[in-house]
């Protein structure tokens, strides 16, 4: 299909979807993240420091590339697009989510600041390439493990190969399959299965209460479906840092937040590194 992400689109294409094929697997992903968006999730996350602190970070690596035309993959309520068209207006972005009620979450936000530079869009990773067409952008990037929730790791890596320009970026995170520090805190607790979680085929996700569907990967598993890029940089977050999910240790006890952030930051060129809640890498098509 025709590459549509020109600088001449108004918002009268903001609200497109891309026809994706249904399956049960990604439509029990996209309820999740439905009802997600019901349940408070956008203000949770606006007013969650250590999240603040961790997308900072990943913004900071990302603008260290030169991009003109951006792909967001899983973006949420938009906290991202709006702030990369926000900061640079002379440039192109485009967001998708598979949740119906996120794109309009995310297009709201966009629409308030009147942000013409950028477009969101219903969908998954799996039609993209066909499209927008191959080489449509020069930068892909996806925060916070959206990765974790597709079916086909290998598949959306080969995506978004086909999706960049030669020596095009991607910077990509994941939810970390070997997070050692709440593996102990719960073997602590006797929390056998919480413990255990990220290490089974299926992950069910954060909440004790509703499943998503989704896979936790080890860096090695990563690089392999990425073996057709070049890996510029990793990092790995949250290692002694808190996660995002206790936040309230940050708020209590700022100071010693800071001092665990700045270990994180001197262990990254240790074996360590990929011990945490979050992993991060930079890779070049």
């Amino acid at each position: 299909m025709n590459n549509r992400n020109s600088s001449n689109h108004k918002s009268s294409y903001l609200c497109d979807m891309i026809t994706t094929p249904k399956t049960s697997y990604y439509s029990e992903v996209e309820s999740y993240y439905n009802e997600d968006a019901g349940l408070g999730f956008e203000s949770r996350a606006d007013g969650n420091r250590s999240l603040e602190r961790i997308r900072d970070d990943f913004r900071e690596i990302t603008v260290r590339y030169p991009f003109t035309r951006a792909l967001e993959i899983g973006c949420g309520p938009g906290f991202d697009v709006h702030w990369f068209a926000k900061r640079f207006p002379e440039r192109h972005f485009t967001a998708v989510d598979i949740s119906a009620s996120m794109v309009a979450l995310a297009q709201a936000r966009l629409d308030k600041d009147h942000l013409t530079n950028a477009r969101v869009l219903k969908s998954d990773e799996r039609q993209l390439a066909g499209f927008f067409g191959k080489g449509s952008f020069d930068l892909v990037y996806v925060y916070f493990g959206a990765l974790n929730t597709v079916e086909n790791l290998d598949f959306a890596a080969s995506e978004i190969k086909a999706l960049l320009t030669p020596g095009g970026i991607a910077v990509v995170t994941f939810v970390n399959r070997w997070y050692l520090r709440e593996l102990f805190v719960q073997l602590v607790k006797l929390n056998f299965k919480t413990a255990f979680a990220r290490l089974g085929k299926v992950w069910g996700g954060y909440s004790v209460t509703r499943h998503l569907p989704s896979h936790c990967y080890a860096p090695s598993r990563i690089k392999a479906a990425f073996k057709d890029f070049k890996l510029m940089e990793r990092k790995g977050y949250s290692v002694f840092y808190p996660p995002w999910y206790n936040d309230h240790k940050i708020r209590s006890h700022p100071e010693k937040a800071d001092r665990l952030w700045e270990i994180d930051q001197k262990i990254q060129h240790s074996p360590f590194w990929a011990a945490g809640e979050y992993t991060l890498f930079v890779f070049q098509a």
